[in-house]
């Protein structure tokens, strides 16, 4: 779905979100019950991967079906669930939208449609699936694969690895692990990145996310896993004595997932010769890449990415532009990516925050010496090119980005970025 020019691992949009969906019980009911529709499994934040004996080394993503995790998801229905495991809960409660108070945690990731040329597909108004429509003879008319992640950390470990044994996967002679997400990384296809980078973030923070802010109570999943709600909220809840939570009175605590964003700042010299890279005390030996840094309360990307630079390095830039930006789930940060201009001659101060172990001026042919040998014995380490800083160090290094120069829409030809790095307004706040 994603139309743009530049499309960084774990993102891309494969998947129709269908987020209008999210809050219809009657279809989430349905199309959990489809025989196009396929999970993904985490545990402890590892996810369940398969391998085949005959391709030793090779792990893929596995997708099982929804015959193959129902002993894991509880009684039905799976959405819209009442006080007790088994009921259904009335169609018209907003608080009980899509809700899942009971089983493990789930959630509706979107469809995964044919091939459409980059055209989005299915519309499936979610007037298709109101009270007086039939939902499974509409949802048996989608074309694609519903998608929804599971949680499997807090159930019985061996009722997992009995239900995982008898899946048709295994039945089909491949083999299953659980296996730490960056390690999977380099197994991940760009449609299965995408995938990775959206359920992970999203049982991570449903995992993380157990008490409402506003009162302290637990909180409860609804909109397929895409909010959570304070429990006080519902029709059964015994709040005798309590305050009313803040919730009640609008969406001031309700909890939704979140993003952090992140600078990616690659600094280079007016020349273009030259880049600034630094290693952090905790990386491994050797290894340099890019400064990065949180975006703080009250700043713009570019503040952050001029104060990450001054902190870390006492380094000053101007012309700064944007690259491109990569979702990143580890666990759930957003990450900008931006080049800039940076005087060389500059002194370097560590002494500020003393975040950085190291930080110097590399030239394009030793960036290039070690990109072309990143398998033998490099005199230091870069980041990988499925990693946004690994991304902005090689287009700069084999010349894909002239820094200080753009073009609309295009960061290698055309008309001198206007510097606005001394201007004492730029945008309002």
């Amino acid at each position: 779905m994603a139309s743009g020019a530049h499309v960084n691992f774990f993102a891309g949009l494969p998947l129709n979100r269908l987020a209008w969906l999210r809050t219809s019980n009657p279809f989430l009911n349905a199309i959990v019950d489809s025989p196009k529709a396929r999970w993904v499994l985490y545990k402890d934040g590892n996810l369940l991967m398969e391998s085949d004996a005959q391709e030793s080394g090779k792990l893929t993503l596995s997708r099982l079906t929804s015959e193959d995790v129902k002993p894991l998801l509880g009684p039905a229905p799976y959405f819209a669930q009442g006080k007790n495991p088994g009921d259904l809960a009335d169609n018209d409660a907003p608080i009980l939208q899509s809700a899942r108070i009971h089983g493990p945690p789930v959630a509706f990731l979107g469809l995964l449609e044919p091939d459409t040329g980059g055209k989005i597909g299915n519309v499936l108004p979610s007037s298709d699936f109101s009270a007086k429509a039939d939902p499974v003879s509409i949802a048996a008319r989608i074309e694609g694969s519903p998608f929804f992640s599971l949680d499997v950390t807090k159930l019985d470990k061996g009722e997992v690895d009995k239900t995982l044994q008898q899946s048709s996967i295994v039945k089909a002679g491949k083999t299953v692990e659980f296996v730490d997400g960056r390690a999977a990384m380099g197994h991940l296809t760009q449609v299965d990145s995408a995938i990775f980078a959206e359920s992970r973030t999203l049982v991570d923070w449903n995992s993380r996310t157990r008490f409402c802010a506003g009162c302290g109570s637990p909180v409860y999943s609804q909109w397929a896993g895409w909010k959570r709600s304070c429990s006080s909220l519902l029709p059964w809840a015994d709040n005798t004595g309590k305050e009313p939570c803040p919730t009640t009175s609008g969406l001031h605590n309700i909890t939704f997932p979140r993003s952090d964003p992140v600078v990616i700042a690659v600094v280079v010299s007016k020349d273009n010769d030259k880049v600034f890279l630094g290693r952090n005390h905790r990386w491994p030996p050797g290894f340099y890449s890019a400064l990065a840094g949180f975006v703080e309360p009250g700043e713009s990307l570019e503040d952050a990415f001029e104060r990450e630079l001054w902190e870390e390095a006492a380094v000053k830039v101007w012309n700064i532009q944007f690259h491109s930006s990569q979702p990143w789930p580890f666990p759930a940060n957003i990450m900008a990516g931006f080049y800039a201009l940076g005087d060389p001659n500059e002194l370097i101060n560590l002494d500020l925050d003393n975040e950085l172990e190291d930080a110097k001026w590399y030239s394009r042919e030793e960036v290039l010496a070690v990109l072309n040998n990143q398998d033998g014995s490099p005199p230091f380490k870069l980041p990988p090119r499925n990693a946004l800083a690994g991304v902005l160090i090689r287009d700069w290094a084999n010349g894909k980005v002239i820094v200080g120069k753009q073009s609309q829409g295009s960061l290698e030809h055309g008309q001198d970025v206007h510097d606005t790095s001394s201007k004492p307004f730029r945008n309002f706040f």
